[in-house]
């Protein structure tokens, strides 16, 4: 069974650091993307920063300059790491990971909680 295994959130002031990592294991496959998204309350799940199949990235415009995306391939571990943090990023944040060959969805980590706050 696939697991993604997601650490790293917390509570940060504004304008501080997290990174956030995430595990895949389980699955014979070889990884097609892996990403993050983010849901903060009242709002709808949004991506975040995502390698696409190419191995390309992709931000959102909100996160541009702020974050980095990166990957450890031989290890099937994603990390972000953000950067000038604002109350806005305040959301649970979620690992999501597609494999050649699986389901369109992919898997989801179980989320992170990062609180952005004075």
């Amino acid at each position: 069974q696939v697991q993604l295994v997601e650490s790293g959130g917390g509570l940060v002031q504004p304008g501080g650091s997290l990174r956030l990592s995430c595990a895949a294991s389980g699955s014979i496959l070889s990884i097609s993307t892996m990403g993050w998204y983010r849901q903060a309350v009242g709002k709808q799940r949004e991506l975040a920063a995502m390698f696409n199949s190419g191995g390309s990235t992709n931000y959102a415009d909100s996160v541009k300059g702020r974050f980095t995306i990166s990957r450890d391939s031989a290890k099937n571990t994603v990390y972000l790491q953000m950067n000038s943090l604002k109350p806005e990023d305040t959301a649970v944040y979620y690992c999501n990971v597609r494999y050649y060959r699986g389901s369109l969805s992919g898997y989801w980590g179980q989320g992170t909680q990062v609180t952005v706050s004075t």
